[in-house]
């Protein structure tokens, strides 16, 4: 009966006058049964905390045996907690989103790379570059003299560049 009162029950550290008050309103027999139950579930309490100190040592005894120590106990706690994150919705969905998103920047750069792409072969076949070309390489025969064409394009704008200044000194010599 006494567990199912609707009395208020002070708590830990209110006024004692209260608790005093509390007292004098109960009869003799109803604190007696109190008392009474206020060992039994002091001593269940005791009883409980014994078991679970010895539990607690027989999971130890029992870890120890097994080998698994703080680190690994650790590791696993890391592994089930990210388990767990990545068993929720939010993270399914925002793993969704930066998947799509990563496939969508993927597909962007690889269209403005392509672009690129055609854009240097469309300038690279332009008329004005052939031509372009076409006089880098008279230069460079003309200042190389029997070196094969081709080479690449660095060396061909160098001899080019050699040749152009090569050609103003003689005009200034000239003059």
């Amino acid at each position: 009966q006494g567990l199912l009162r609707s009395d208020s029950i002070p708590e830990v550290g209110e006024d004692a006058a209260a608790t005093v008050g509390m007292a004098e309103t109960l009869s003799e027999e109803e604190q007696d049964e109190l008392r009474k139950e206020l060992a039994k579930v002091e001593e269940e309490i005791q009883t409980l905390s014994q078991v679970l100190a010895a539990k607690e040592k027989h999971l130890a005894e029992i870890k120890r045996k097994l080998g698994i120590n703080s680190l690994q106990e650790l590791k696993q706690n890391i592994t089930k907690s990210w388990q767990d994150v990545t068993s929720t919705t939010a993270y399914k969905k925002t793993s969704e989103t930066l998947s799509q998103a990563g496939q969508k920047a993927s597909a962007a750069f690889s269209s403005v790379g392509s672009v690129i792409t055609k854009k240097f072969e469309d300038v690279r076949n332009s008329p004005t570059f052939k031509s372009f070309e076409e006089k880098v390489e008279n230069l460079k025969s003309k200042v190389g003299g029997s070196k094969p064409a081709g080479g690449d394009f660095g060396e061909v704008l160098n001899s080019a560049a050699n040749a152009s200044a090569t050609e103003t000194i003689a005009e200034q010599t000239q003059e």
